[in-house]
């Protein structure tokens, strides 16, 4: 009965801790009210977030018609910074769509977004076509006047209060992947950082050894195997622990703790892999070898063992007579490994994959 009367005491305690990093406030405000305090430059939302800003015109349309119908939207987050402003963590789309819509959207270098038009829905099927300088002026009252709920964390609150906040509001929806949160985070963290890792992705061997399809470079895939590369040499990872939860974490901590003159080492030794796999393998670096031919999509089971070995061991691998040859040859060989096919097929957790595929690609890459 102790135990549990002091497991249930640890709880609260926990719990009450957690409350007391998180001060908010909320209100509701009009759509008009929104749009002057984005002119007045005291609602602030960060350019590289307007990179994900990707509703389509069906989407925008239903949003502009569920203001205008006085249908209720879900509330905004915003973070007040320690001058009084707002800066935006959650509803990017809605604003952005309103702020489009009135012709007042600056895009990332700062320049005037065109102002879009409507769509015709099932229950208003006029708006089609129409603009803001056509919409007639009691509608356009009518959106204005219309009330949004702001939920703002205050200055006060916790720092690590505004990361928890962002990623619980976006991880898991549809319009943002997991790696978009995760450099949205790291934009608030340390943007710096945050550049050099999308420096990282523009480094031509890097992109011709990770072939991504249109899709998962949309949805910043690119930016995510990176953080790998990084993470998987710099934190040792967790048994059992989810892996967007050890890269998020991972994030974080790098952001925060590496050097400059760390991120110079990594560099050099990021381009030193990539060099090596583009001379020996090309766009097959971390495709399937079946024996005959490399076949199929890139994998991140391939780029676990063989980019982080060849990263681990590249100062052996160069000693080699001709590297490239032995590189091509040893990577041909670890799709036949039994102990990479047990943990690298289909079926097989992350979790699994990261806790054995890590330490094997070492010791198989090395002397």
């Amino acid at each position: 009965m102790d135990l549990e009367h002091n497991t249930v005491n640890e709880l609260e305690s926990q719990i009450q801790a957690a409350r007391r990093r998180v001060v908010s406030d909320g209100y509701d405000m009009s759509v008009g009210e929104l749009i002057s305090l984005y002119k007045e430059h005291e609602l602030v939302i960060n350019p590289i977030y307007q990179r994900y800003f990707r509703w389509d015109e069906s989407q925008k349309t239903r949003f502009i018609e569920s203001l205008l119908l006085g249908i209720p939207t879900p509330p905004i987050f915003v973070f007040q910074q320690p001058g009084g402003t707002w800066e935006l963590i959650d509803g990017l789309q809605r604003i952005s769509t309103v702020l489009e819509f009135v012709g007042i959207l600056k895009d990332s270098d700062g320049e005037a977004v065109s102002s879009s038009s409507l769509e015709g829905t099932n229950l208003v099927p006029g708006l089609a076509g129409i603009e803001w300088q056509s919409l007639p002026i009691p509608q356009r009252l009518d959106l204005k006047r219309s009330r949004m709920r702001v939920e703002i964390l205050k200055k006060e609150s916790d720092e690590e209060a505004k990361f928890e906040l962002f990623q619980r509001l976006n991880t898991g929806g549809s319009h943002l992947s997991a790696q978009e949160v995760r450099n949205c985070v790291l934009v608030m963290v340390n943007q710096d950082f945050h550049d050099w890792l999308r420096g990282l992705t523009e480094y031509e061997p890097f992109r011709s050894t990770v072939v991504l399809s249109d899709v998962k470079l949309q949805q910043q895939q690119d930016m995510e195997i990176v953080l790998r590369y990084i993470a998987y040499r710099r934190i040792p990872y967790a048994s059992g622990l989810d892996v967007n939860e050890y890269l998020d974490r991972a994030a974080l901590k790098l952001a925060r703790q590496m050097s400059e003159e760390e991120r110079k080492s990594e560099e050099r030794t990021f381009h030193t892999t990539f060099d090596l796999l583009t001379d020996a393998l090309g766009s097959n670096a971390f495709k399937k070898w079946d024996g005959n031919k490399f076949s199929g999509p890139f994998l991140i089971s391939g780029f676990d063992a063989i980019a982080h070995g060849v990263a681990c061991n590249q100062e052996e691998i160069l000693k080699q007579d001709n590297p490239e040859s032995w590189l091509d040859s040893r990577s041909r060989a670890v799709w036949k490994e039994e102990y990479f096919q047990k943990y690298s097929g289909q079926g097989v957790r992350g979790t699994t994959r990261l806790r054995y595929l890590l330490p094997f690609g070492k010791a198989y890459f090395g002397p």
